[in-house]
């Protein structure tokens, strides 16, 4: 173990040497794969080079000896996370099934943080729906142990005919998918107040525009009432809506208008995650 003091004034003094920059410290206890860090070092500096770069210029980048980057590339080239074109080194399929996961794992923390943002400015659940390949799908909802969603107690893809939701979304569809959907999915009583029969939901949704807001009282669950904002992005049919108690149900129409406000402002961030 190296040991501190004053070297003895014979000795000759030498000059501090230039060192490498330290590598960051880890918590204690912790191990560290250095093969590992060195490897993702490489896949950095590659990504940064959108037309590539040649094995010596990489290994001078990250710092690493010539050979050992040779044998961590030829190695990230075989696992598919690396391509090799002329001497060049590319980012690989299976580096890019990465970045696309990450991409939809962003997707999805956008939408999950701008439904919390819209449920605390209104104080009531937030949902967010859309209409892709024939079907129905709940992508996010937003709500607080005091104001619960309402429970999706039987299927909303096999529902859509009583929740406002669903009719939202089959509102914005052209008269041969709807009869698709529910040719699919036929009408039936989920409570008291669902709408009887397929032909009596068409000609309901006949009358809604594209553009009308959609609401629904205790159609889908007794005691709730709710109403939906209609979203169209390119071909995708979308929806944002909320719920309240039914004995609150003078409150739907001012927390659709508040809202309505607060969705002006991020509205461009959620439409871009409707993809996912």
């Amino acid at each position: 173990m190296a040991t501190t003091g004053t070297a003895p004034a014979s000795r000759t003094a030498v000059p501090p040497q230039p060192r490498s920059p330290a590598p960051p410290t880890s918590p204690p206890g912790t191990t560290l794969i250095g093969s590992v860090q060195r490897a993702m070092r490489l896949l950095e500096t590659v990504a940064a080079h959108e037309h590539g770069a040649p094995a010596k210029q990489l290994a001078r980048e990250t710092g690493l000896a010539l050979p050992t980057a040779y044998h961590l590339l030829r190695t990230l080239v075989h696992e598919g996370y690396l391509r090799r074109d002329r001497g060049m080194f590319y980012l690989g399929e299976a580096a890019e099934r990465l970045g696309g996961s990450g991409a939809r794992q962003k997707r999805r923390s956008t939408v999950a943080d701008t439904l919390a943002r819209w449920r605390d400015a209104v104080g009531v659940p937030v949902y967010y729906a859309a209409y892709r390949d024939g079907e129905i799908g709940l992508i996010g909802v937003a709500d607080t142990p005091g104001n619960p969603a309402v429970e999706e107690w039987t299927d909303f893809r096999e529902t859509a005919h009583a929740h406002a939701l669903g009719q939202c979304l089959l509102a914005q569809l052209d008269d041969a998918a709807r009869r698709d959907h529910l040719g699919r999915y036929p009408v039936r009583p989920v409570t008291p107040y669902t709408v009887r029969d397929a032909a009596s939901l068409l000609r309901r949704l006949e009358r809604v525009r594209e553009t009308d807001l959609v609401i629904e009282r205790q159609e889908y669950a007794l005691g709730t009432v709710c109403a939906a904002i209609p979203l169209k992005v390119g071909a995708t049919a979308a929806t944002v809506a909320v719920s309240l108690p039914v004995h609150q149900g003078d409150r739907l129409l001012p927390t659709v208008q508040r809202l309505q406000a607060e969705m002006r402002c991020l509205l461009g961030s959620l439409a871009l995650s409707i993809s996912i």
